[in-house]
């Protein structure tokens, strides 16, 4: 059975999140908020949870898991990001983009895709996701809430708690996110390519709306 902390979404209580934190760094499963609707995350270094991360949200190694980041410095310690990549990830971070880069050394292989050694990488704009992190101290794992066989993801925290209390171990609410998932933007290329369209304006990642 889930813990259920239930968090101020401006100003959450940093008992909580230790709490929390501490779970996951044991290899728990989390649902957390983030400014791009809820996600589920687990400890970047733990192939188990890992394993299990992909199990509870229904996808094999080709679905890009996305590595959850403070900010650009850390960002750009796990992706090769050349100078105009660099410029179009500081006009969008933090923010409801994910991008998908290179992945350097750091991201262990098993959680890159299988054939491209690509990853998922974002910096979320949400106080409890960040404050998480800087306990944390290194970017979680993590992929968008959306249950097995459905398109849209969850939003309502009883609804979180009543589908998937047996399923992670914790989960931190603080209230209703945008019911909307993040703009995913490949940067392998040269050119910026619309993976999904999500929240975010297009435009800030060289996209036309």
């Amino acid at each position: 059975m889930a813990q259920f902390f239930d968090v101020h979404p401006d100003n959450p209580q940093p008992r909580l999140l230790k709490q929390a934190v501490a779970i996951i760094a044991a290899g728990g499963i989390a649902a957390i908020p983030t400014d791009s609707s809820y996600a589920l995350v687990c400890h970047l270094d733990d192939k188990a949870a890992a394993d299990n991360l992909r199990r509870i949200r229904g996808v094999d190694d080709k679905h890009h898991l996305t590595l959850l980041c403070r900010d650009l410095s850390e960002l750009a310690s796990y992706a090769k990001v050349d100078n105009r990549q660099f410029r179009l990830l500081k006009a969008a971070t933090p923010g409801p983009y994910t991008f998908l880069l290179e992945a350097t050394k750091e991201v262990p292989r098993r959680v890159s895709h299988p054939s491209r050694r690509t990853i998922g990488l974002r910096v979320p704009d949400h106080r409890v996701t960040h404050d998480l992190l800087d306990l944390l101290g290194q970017p979680l794992l993590g992929t968008t809430l959306i249950p097995t066989g459905e398109t849209e993801p969850l939003n309502d925290c009883d609804e979180i708690r009543e589908r998937y209390e047996r399923l992670v171990q914790v989960i931190v609410a603080a209230g209703p996110c945008p019911a909307e998932p993040t703009t995913v933007v490949d940067l392998c290329g040269g050119d910026p390519v619309l993976v999904r369209a999500g929240r975010g304006d297009l435009a800030t990642v060289g996209l036309e709306g």
